[in-house]
């Protein structure tokens, strides 16, 4: 009976065994799995992480969607106001832009007045320069002093003849004449210099008139660009008004059929 039963111990020995190594590489591949599955999860967690993140960002991109939404609704609000208000501004623009074009057509033909007289202030300055009596009386002092040079010169030559009473009258004659053209001399330096201070003052007159030319060209030209602009404001303020006027007469027509409707 004991014979019998050993073969089938083994058996069982061995069955035993192989179970435990099948079980043993179960295991091992459960255990593989198990890691495949927690790496997993972690990936998972991360995007649920990542996705809430997003969510978290919309919401807050969505709350400031409704402020802006807020704000812009306030600023169109502030607009229809702003509207009101600058109707009523257009109609005191478009007066004081009719006043100022009155005015500025005003300052304009007195600007031109003034250069008509400028001009004719030139002119006559001019011819009494030419006229002046410091200006004639150096050109008859620079023909005496031109005359007495060449009679010095013919002078000069008879000297050298040997005649000796001829000399002495001519030595007198030439002292004499040293002494005029030293007068004369004299008298032109004095003539010079006074010469020289009207010329001062004249050059400081014209000084004075160049700038105030400059000085209302420069207001002319002002004038010039703030009529322009008077201009190109009162186009634009047209095109306001008149689109104004547009809008108000839509506005009208609807007042008008709200009114029939509600009569009805």
């Amino acid at each position: 009976m004991a014979k019998e039963n050993s073969p089938s111990l083994i058996e069982v020995v061995k069955q035993v065994a192989e179970q435990q190594q099948s079980q043993a590489s179960e295991i091992e591949k459960n255990k593989t799995i198990l890691f495949q599955l927690q790496a997993k999860f972690q990936e998972l967690e991360k995007e649920m992480d990542s996705t809430m993140l997003e969510i978290k960002t919309t919401e807050r991109e969505i709350y400031q969607q409704d402020e802006a939404v807020e704000v812009t609704k306030y600023h169109c609000e502030n607009l229809e106001a702003q509207v009101g208000v600058l109707y009523s501004e257009i109609l005191k623009l478009r007066h004081d832009a009719e006043t100022a074009q009155e005015e500025f057509e005003m300052t304009f033909a007195r600007n031109n007045e003034y250069r008509e007289k400028i001009k004719a202030h030139k002119h006559l300055f001019w011819e009494m320069e030419s006229k002046m009596p410091i200006m004639m009386d150096l050109a008859r002092k620079k023909a005496v002093v031109k005359e007495l040079n060449t009679k010095k010169e013919e002078l000069l030559r008879d000297l050298q003849n040997p005649e000796g009473s001829l000399i002495k009258q001519v030595q007198e004659e030439i002292t004499v004449l040293k002494r005029k053209i030293t007068t004369l001399k004299e008298l032109i330096s004095n003539k010079t210099d006074l010469l020289e201070e009207e010329k001062k003052i004249h050059a400081k007159l014209r000084k004075e008139i160049e700038v105030q030319n400059k000085r209302y060209d420069a207001i002319l030209k002002r004038l010039h660009c703030q009529l322009n602009k008077l201009h190109s404001n009162k186009r634009q303020w047209h095109w306001n008004i008149q689109q104004l006027e547009k809008k108000a007469a839509e506005l009208r027509k609807c007042l008008g059929v709200v009114e029939s409707q509600s009569c009805i």
